[in-house]
């Protein structure tokens, strides 16, 4: 084991925690998941593979992460989704690194599904995230959707080698789900932040990301999957956009509803 602690927030991940478990045994003796409420037995799933679980409130995505990671035993700690799967490429890598410097955010590629086929090209056959860090010097933003790490002005980020397997959706009717589902958060963000949806974000935007994932990056090659994450792409951008334009002006924006049960915890 190397001195790492891995943090995971789920909401009824029963169905694939314990894959994703599995693999993170083989990097860390300290494996904390927080959990938002689940009622599918994911908690004693994560305590079978000897997690710690603790039941927290919901606060959004990077509030929750930052608890796991208050939690957590090491400083260095790896943060994963409980949909993704650390293969063994990954790590052997993470046993070799030397993580003597706290300034150094390790930078992680990606591989992922829609269902059980890997998607290669498109916006999604390109991903990677920085993943792993060191509390002292970095924590998750706190936004209400798309948190990202808060890096220090001395950060310096290393991509590593091998790959997190991220199964992030099981059809085409959950695809929709997300773009729903997360256009709506977005939109709240920017409201947030004072932006406005004007023509060019309300009727250029959503194309432009449907031809960007499906035509200029080859998602067409993933043949009917490649189109569905496209139009996924599509459907998203264009509702954040129109979430954002009925939410303009107004001096209380509405909380999120409750969140659906396989989307609590999607990067």
């Amino acid at each position: 084991m190397i001195p790492v602690s891995i943090v995971i927030i789920t909401k009824n991940e029963a169905a694939i925690l314990g894959r994703c478990l599995k693999m993170a045994n083989f990097i860390s003796n300290d494996i904390v998941v927080v959990d938002n409420g689940s009622t599918d037995g994911t908690t004693k799933i994560a305590e079978a593979f000897g997690a710690r679980a603790f039941q927290m409130g919901w606060d959004g995505y990077g509030a929750n992460k930052n608890k796991g990671i208050a939690l957590a035993r090491y400083d260095w700690v790896l943060s994963i989704d409980a949909d993704e799967i650390a293969d063994v490429q990954l790590i052997n890598t993470l046993h070799k690194l030397p993580l003597d410097n706290a300034s150094v955010v390790y930078d992680i590629q990606f591989r992922s599904y829609f269902g059980d086929k890997l998607i290669r090209f498109g916006t999604w056959g390109r991903d990677h995230h920085p993943r792993l860090f060191n509390r002292t010097k970095v924590r998750w933003s706190e936004t209400e959707v798309h948190e990202t790490l808060v890096l220090p002005p001395d950060a310096r980020v290393k991509k590593i080698g091998g790959y997190l397997h991220h199964y992030s959706v099981q059809n085409i009717a959950e695809c929709e789900k997300k773009a729903t589902h997360y256009a709506r958060l977005s939109a709240i963000k920017y409201a947030n932040a004072g932006k406005k949806a004007g023509f060019a974000k309300l009727y250029l935007s959503p194309v432009f990301c449907f031809l960007m994932s499906y035509i200029f990056r080859l998602g067409f090659l993933d043949g009917e999957e490649g189109f569905a994450i496209a139009l996924m792409l599509y459907k998203n951008t264009r509702l954040k956009y129109q979430y954002l334009k009925l939410f303009e002006g107004r001096k209380y924006l509405p909380s999120d509803k409750p969140l659906p049960k396989k989307l609590a915890v999607e990067y």
